[in-house]
């Protein structure tokens, strides 16, 4: 085909297939170009900052995210807001964060306290005590270190604190270790492992915690409106900005008072338990033609985007817009207070997407000088 011809070609079809490459468009930025640009975006006194783009950027190849400016300052934004770029930031009071855990686990599993002191009392793989390690941490990658040693080294370690080590986040990211756990099943590891490594362990680290917390802020298609929801998300869990909306929409078609919270079975519940939301959902059973079971398999999908989908989704909002004579949103904050032995004051998951949502927006602003 002629070039002339192509040109029109492309031209004709361009509303159709906007997202298609001919002759006119631009070609996507180089590896070295991203990495160029992360560099401009980042603090520019941060130590090290060919590293961190480095590691940025191998996490959007990685996860096969598009490194565009709004994708990467919603990244930036969310590492400065929480470690401030500091791959194991340092937690005020984690000493005694971690000797209540231990005193509360042994409590609970009518352990003496004098029992847990003398096994704190043993020497670690470095050479000094336990307790001494613990009074000394600072960090949660120093905690890990000392949970999983006492766990694998100390008589009655296992049984007192196995499956219990209190770190349950960590990186430049602080994402979830479990979701971290879980991903890994899902899809590969980018990254050579030694034998002695674990994904607990590369959470700590730069390239692991950036891969993990690229794929819980990004790596998830939504129909947000806004990236602030996915700030929220991020703190609250996939999807939880829609569900807290969906939420409201049951409490007006069910005159239900409900917990906003993005959480519509229950977490940590068993299979078997009924939560509020999907209680008053089977208040609604009849109007919303649908049986109990349908209910609960329609909300088990309440972490994947299928959900909007759904003849539940659909129906309770038919409900509840006919109930007010007016569109509902389809997305929302979710109502949840910060609930965490590291937090001294009252937040909530509201505050954390605004902090970082000003952040973006200042990242944004640099991208545009």
């Amino acid at each position: 085909m002629h070039r002339p011809h192509r040109l029109r070609l492309c031209l004709l079809l361009a509303p159709i297939l906007a997202l298609a490459s001919c002759d006119t468009a631009e070609p996507p930025p180089s590896p070295d170009q991203v990495r160029a640009q992360i560099v401009r975006l980042l603090p520019p006194k941060l130590a090290d900052r060919q590293g961190w783009a480095t590691d940025i950027y191998a996490a959007f190849e990685s996860l096969e995210i598009r490194p565009v400016t709004p994708n990467l300052c919603a990244t930036l934004a969310v590492i400065e807001q929480e470690s401030g770029y500091r791959v194991d930031p340092v937690v005020p009071g984690l000493a005694k964060i971690a000797r209540d855990e231990i005193d509360r686990r042994a409590t609970r599993m009518h352990i003496p306290l004098f029992v847990v002191q003398g096994a704190l009392g043993f020497d670690s793989p470095n050479g000094q005590t336990y307790e001494a390690r613990l009074a000394a941490v600072r960090t949660e990658k120093d905690l890990n270190d000392i949970f999983e040693d006492f766990i694998d080294s100390v008589p009655m370690g296992r049984r007192l604190l196995g499956g219990v080590n209190p770190v349950h986040t960590g990186g430049p990211m602080q994402v979830s270790i479990g979701f971290a756990e879980q991903y890994v099943k899902a899809r590969p590891y980018p990254y050579p492992l030694a034998e002695d490594d674990t994904v607990r362990g590369e959470v700590f680290t730069r390239r692991g915690g950036v891969y993990f917390g690229v794929a819980h802020l990004l790596g998830y298609q939504t129909s947000y409106s806004s990236l602030r929801y996915r700030f929220a998300d991020f703190n609250a869990g996939f999807y939880a900005s829609r569900n807290a909306a969906f939420q409201q929409a049951v409490s007006i078609a069910a005159d239900a008072r409900l917990d906003l919270d993005g959480d519509l079975i229950g977490y940590g519940r068993k299979k078997k338990d009924i939560g509020a939301t999907e209680t008053a959902l089977r208040s609604l059973a009849p109007a919303l033609n649908l049986s109990h079971a349908q209910i609960r398999r329609a909300l088990q999908r309440g972490q994947t985007l299928r959900f909007e989908k759904t003849e539940l989704y659909e129906r309770v909002y038919a409900l509840a817009e006919q109930k007010t004579g007016k569109p509902l949103p389809r997305e929302m904050m979710p109502r949840i207070r910060l609930d965490s032995p590291k937090i001294t004051r009252q937040l909530t998951t509201e505050w954390f997407a605004t902090r970082v949502e000003g952040r973006y927006r200042q990242c944004l602003a640099r991208a545009r000088k």
